[in-house]
């Protein structure tokens, strides 16, 4: 930079020139943001006997999605145990498929014991 480009003392910098380039800490640590696995938050609430999905948030690893989900979902006490569960591990089933895949059980009776007749020799049945 020469020196005719440098502010005059109260001056500033046109805001083009101020951030033109960010500083290499900064730069770091977006970089590893973008590389932080997503994890799905599940909360136990006090009054509640199951784990709900609450959200997802990234995290470099378990203890800290761990620590972010208790900072994040459960801030005014309302969660007794908190599960973190990566994102890339969960399955789902296909939204488009979903008539074929909940089908009712009608035309397959294997799924049913009502056609099973009764042993002779066992009394509790």
């Amino acid at each position: 930079m020469a020196a005719s480009d440098q502010p005059r003392p109260g001056e500033q910098r046109p805001a083009e020139q101020q951030h033109a380039q960010p500083h290499p800490a900064e730069q770091q640590h977006a970089e590893q943001h973008e590389t932080w696995p997503l994890w799905e938050v599940f909360i136990r609430s006090s009054r509640g006997l199951s784990h709900v999905h609450a959200g997802s948030l990234h995290a470099p690893d378990a203890v800290m999605a761990v620590r972010n989900a208790r900072d994040l979902y459960t801030r005014r006490g309302e969660g007794v145990s908190v599960w973190v569960v990566p994102s890339s591990a969960i399955t789902a089933s296909d939204v488009d498929a979903r008539d074929a895949f909940f089908e009712s059980a009608e035309g397959k009776e294997f799924r049913h014991a009502t056609y099973y007749t009764a042993s002779e020799g066992v009394p509790h049945l």
